[in-house]
């Protein structure tokens, strides 16, 4: 299903709008905390896929403040509010977080976005620690693949002045998602609260257009990673299909925010989607696939490891998270 590009101006205006809401709702939380508050473990966990071993990289998270007023367009908000009490949430601030997934072979290590690079607000930016205590050498990092190019998934490319943190990678986009972003006549429409966004992109991506590669629609990228075109929630929002032998594993992105809200209602529409009617469209059909053919499904915004599979449920779905292993 094709996305008009003219409809989606005032919700990409007002998804921008909302993310930097949501930060500054981190930046509020984070100071009302004691100065001395203990560091967690590392956020890192492994699994096997196949022969290959997948890493899912803790980056911290952002907040949503009051999510019952606005994050859900077509809830009320005493709907919303019962369901984050039915799932134990908190309906002052919401936390979301931000887990980055990577499946490393002989070559090196692929991943699946960037995170936010510790530049999205206090309570994010802990990927590059969690890639240091899992061993991970970002000088061995041969590939990153994006999903799409919100600022808490694109602004991990590069540090504070630019320079790229995976020198050796290449950058992986769907071409819808380059068109959009990259279109100057786009970005000239733009709401004012949205021009921030092209112009974090272009910065992002400017250091690694000499390595950059599009990928067009369901296409084959590497060995065991296929696209899957989930459009609507940006133009070109793409989740991948990781395999290896009998092993499966989607690479969902943002098909979902917390698997709370999204899976139990997967019709209702988040600010964050650009184009919300597409974006349900989409989620249905990956989340009916992931069902019925009981794929493993990683999620950018589940709660960490961010692993489970979906089950049908009703009109909705369920999560079922992985079981924890001490071993590899």
């Amino acid at each position: 299903m094709p996305i008009e590009r003219r409809s989606l101006l005032p919700a990409a205006g007002a998804a921008t709008l909302a993310f930097g809401i949501l930060r500054h709702g981190v930046g509020t939380a984070e100071a009302a905390q004691p100065s001395n508050t203990p560091a967690q473990a590392p956020g890192f966990y492994r699994f096997r896929l196949g022969s290959k071993i997948v890493t899912m990289l803790n980056d911290g998270g952002g907040a949503r403040p009051n999510p019952s007023q606005g994050f859900v367009r077509n809830a009320e908000g005493p709907a919303v509010e019962a369901a984050l009490r039915a799932a134990f949430l908190p309906v002052d601030s919401m936390p979301i977080p931000y887990t980055i997934p990577s499946i490393e072979d002989a070559q090196g290590i692929t991943l699946f976005d960037a995170g936010t690079g510790g530049q999205l607000g206090p309570t994010a930016g802990r990927m590059a620690a969690n890639m240091q205590a899992a061993g991970m050498d970002p000088a061995r990092v041969v590939r990153v693949v994006m999903t799409h190019f919100h600022g808490d998934h694109i602004t991990g490319l590069t540090d504070a002045d630019g320079k790229p943190l995976y020198p050796n990678a290449e950058l992986v986009v769907p071409k819808a998602e380059w068109d959009f972003w990259m279109d100057d006549t786009q970005m000239s429409r733009a709401a004012e609260a949205m021009k921030p966004a092209f112009a974090n992109v272009r910065k992002r991506v400017g250091p690694y257009r000499e390595r950059l590669r599009q990928i067009d629609g369901a296409a084959q990228l590497a060995t065991g990673i296929q696209a899957v075109p989930s459009y609507g929630h940006t133009p070109g929002h793409t989740s991948y299909l990781l395999s290896d032998g009998d092993d499966r594993l989607m690479v969902l992105g943002d098909v979902t925010n917390r698997p709370e809200l999204n899976l139990a209602n997967p019709g209702w529409h988040l600010v964050f989607d650009m184009d919300p009617t597409q974006a349900e469209a989409s989620r249905r059909e990956i989340l009916d696939r992931a069902a019925s053919e009981r794929i493993a499904c990683v999620g950018y915004h589940w709660p960490f490891p961010a692993r489970g599979h979906v089950v049908k449920e009703g009109d909705g779905y369920r999560l079922v998270p992985s079981s924890w292993s001490a071993t590899i």
